[in-house]
């Protein structure tokens, strides 16, 4: 059976308004939050960048359900060993609720550091010894080992975490590539990917299993994560006003990782038009849009889906996917 959580856009919200909404979301059913690992937003408008394991720790605290970045790059801003200590800590406080989302990276969050930005071959590179360390960290640290690391990318000294909880968060690693995602199943715990095309999802979804038993591992028990962007509100006006001007970087069809500022951002954004949302984001005052959205999912065999809505009418949105669209979805 699919759950279905809340998507956090810190982007967006203000954490004292992130946190609240969280609970919110759980109280109209959804069943955790993915919270985004941000250092700038996409575009001024949208206006705020919290740290991202100081909300997930309020979070945690004023809700029940799972919880983790979507995504963080153990590869730029965090040295690997900094990053799995922040979720080894977070586990240990939260037994049995965090997992660790991973990704390669995006220039306009990792460059703020100054650091030359590869090219997407070597940050996929990056990711996975990353993820490599992390894994080998977590499981030295629970035997009371110390582990040293040098590779191509990253060194660490000899050393153990010491904060551990009973078992090792999961690691799901972030993708929208076949090859990655099969890497993917042979490495790390889970995928996530973005909403798109079925045929694609479907297509991830397999190269992701076949990783997985490439590695002796039972596919079907992996978690398989959609991070879905949705424009919901009253009026069909209104959505598309909220997809334009909160969210525009959701119709630029094309690769923005090599983006470094908003404001670069929304000097693009100016030439988006509503039809430019469309096989990208539902846009829609149709709850049964939105509906059949996330029912496709479902279908595909995602596990999981975290939904954000990117206009400014989160409690609304809330309380019409808890009365409206989650009672009505098939698993």
């Amino acid at each position: 059976m699919a759950s279905i959580g809340y998507a956090a856009a810190l982007e967006q919200l203000h954490p004292r308004d992130a946190v609240d909404l969280a609970q919110r979301a759980e109280e109209q059913g959804l069943s955790g939050t993915m919270a985004t690992d941000v250092m700038q937003p996409w575009v001024p408008a949208q206006g705020q960048a919290s740290f991202v394991w100081n909300v997930l720790t309020a979070v945690a605290e004023r809700t029940r359900g799972d919880l983790g970045p979507g995504v963080s790059v153990p590869a730029f801003r965090w040295h690997p060993a900094v990053l799995a200590q922040a979720s080894a800590t977070l586990a240990a406080m939260y037994p049995g609720r965090h997992w660790l989302g991973i990704g390669s990276g995006e220039a306009i969050n990792e460059h703020a550091v100054g650091r030359y930005w590869p090219e997407a071959p070597e940050r996929i590179n990056r990711m996975f010894e990353a993820i490599d360390l992390i894994s080998k960290l977590f499981t030295a640290s629970l035997a009371g080992k110390d582990h040293k690391h040098s590779g191509e990318f990253f060194r660490m000294e000899s050393t153990r975490l010491w904060t551990m909880p009973e078992a090792a968060p999961p690691i799901l690693v972030a993708t929208a590539g076949p090859v990655t995602a099969r890497r993917a199943g042979r490495l790390a715990d889970g995928l996530i990917t973005m909403g798109g095309p079925s045929e694609k999802v479907a297509r991830l979804f397999e190269r992701f299993a076949a990783g997985a038993r490439d590695a002796g591992k039972d596919a079907a028990a992996m978690p398989r994560v959609i991070r879905l962007h949705l424009s919901w509100a009253p009026t069909q006006a209104e959505a598309v006003r909220h997809a334009l001007t909160e969210w525009p970087n959701g119709a630029m069809k094309f690769s923005k990782a090599d983006l470094r500022s908003p404001f670069e951002v929304a000097q693009i954004a100016r030439m988006v038009r509503p039809e430019d949302f469309a096989g990208a984001m539902v846009v829609s005052a149709d709850p049964a849009d939105h509906l059949a959205e996330i029912q496709r999912y479902v279908n595909l065999g995602a596990t999981r889906l975290y939904l954000h809505n990117v206009g400014r009418n989160q409690s609304e949105w809330l309380d019409v996917l808890g009365s409206e669209i989650l009672p009505k979805v098939v698993h």
